[in-house]
């Protein structure tokens, strides 16, 4: 295991799928981009706690200091450039990398929540529409789209807080495998 080339990679990917699911969770609250809906109470509960804004963006976001130190790291040549005595950085990252977990996870779960539930709509009809595409166009009256608005941007955050949780885990078995096995496995030649 290369610890040196996760942390590159973990690094390169938080930021912008930081900013992705920032931006799907601030255009879940204007559906058509009009602010009236939202002044008005007739955006989703899930869409309110924005979680894409404060888990899976800002405290992301906040890991860029982490994020920094993951390239940094990375820049020493070698698989075991990182592996070492346990330092505060590390330890650090394990941290920071923990809190990366929980925040997209809490992102994750609102976000197929959010899916699961629906969006608020005027619409014409009491049938079940959200699992049925076909009647996406003709059930919601307004704000007009607003089942794909939602339906698109609440798979997007939620795959990408996925995406987020998965790469700041193996973060965490990285580091720690880095903490533990030490320098020792990578002077001992097979």
């Amino acid at each position: 295991m290369c610890v040196s080339r996760c942390l590159q990679c973990v690094g390169l990917c938080l930021i912008p799928m930081a900013i992705v699911c920032m931006l799907a969770n601030i255009l879940l609250l204007l559906p058509d981009l009009d602010v009236h809906f939202l002044l008005d109470g007739h955006v989703t509960r899930e869409a309110t706690w924005a979680t894409g804004l404060w888990g899976s963006g800002l405290l992301v976001c906040s890991m860029c200091h982490t994020a920094r130190a993951f390239l940094q790291s990375s820049k020493t040549r070698g698989c075991c450039a990182f592996r070492g005595k346990v330092s505060c950085r590390t330890t650090t990252q394990v941290m920071y990398s923990c809190v990366g977990v929980l925040a997209a996870g809490s992102c994750c779960l609102v976000s197929f929540t959010g899916l699961s539930a629906g969006p608020l709509c005027l619409h014409n009809t009491t049938s079940v529409y959200l699992y049925n595409s076909a009647t996406w166009s003709g059930v919601c009256l307004e704000p007009s789209g607003v089942v794909q608005w939602h339906v698109v941007l609440f798979s997007v955050m939620g795959g990408t807080s996925c995406l987020q949780m998965l790469l700041c885990g193996a973060n965490i078995i990285n580091s720690l495998l880095g903490m533990i096995l030490g320098q020792s496995c990578c002077h001992n030649k097979v």
